[in-house]
């Protein structure tokens, strides 16, 4: 399965150049929704699905913010989406001055990261796994000054790198 590993969930592999956008035009917090659901391959060219995604995104928006604070936002479903996908799907969004997101500490999002799971054995994973990597405010702040789609690559897959390390 694309971004498992013998070291468990990888989720850099699950980037790609076209699932990122380093310069996110949204305004409000459903627009950056729609911009991010725009990113996913998978559902491109299936409006119909694009919809199902945005609305299952928004409900889970209405119940609780996915801004976790320091400018980051985790937009999920609030459930695996099996319907929708059979692989994890990641996307990643920055925008330039950020956007009112309800984030717990009431600040601007800048940082988005779309995770999108087939079962909720990954889904869990996957927002343990971010969350964790997120914590390192070095990675913040180079994902904010990361110049190109590589680059926020580049930047995922050492911090994952160090994340592997034994006693860490």
């Amino acid at each position: 399965m694309q971004g498992l590993s013998g070291a468990g969930l990888q989720l850099h592999a699950l980037l790609s150049v076209e699932r990122i956008c380093l310069q996110l035009r949204a305004q409000t917090r459903d627009d950056v929704l729609r911009e991010l659901v725009g990113l996913i391959p998978s559902l491109a060219g299936a409006p119909e699905r694009q919809e199902r995604l945005f609305q299952a995104l928004r409900e889970r928006e209405e119940l609780h913010s996915t801004g976790i604070g320091d400018g980051v936002a985790l937009p999920h479903a609030r459930q695996a989406l099996p319907d929708l996908l059979t692989e994890p799907e990641l996307a990643f969004g920055r925008h330039p001055a950020g956007v009112a997101f309800r984030a717990v500490d009431g600040r601007p999002v800048r940082l988005f990261f779309l995770l999108l799971a087939p079962n909720l054995t990954i889904h869990l994973a996957m927002l343990a796994r971010i969350s964790r990597l997120l914590r390192q405010a070095s990675l913040r702040e180079a994902l904010l000054a990361a110049p190109t789609p590589q680059a926020v690559m580049d930047l995922v897959r050492e911090a994952e790198l160090q994340l592997n390390r034994p006693g860490v």
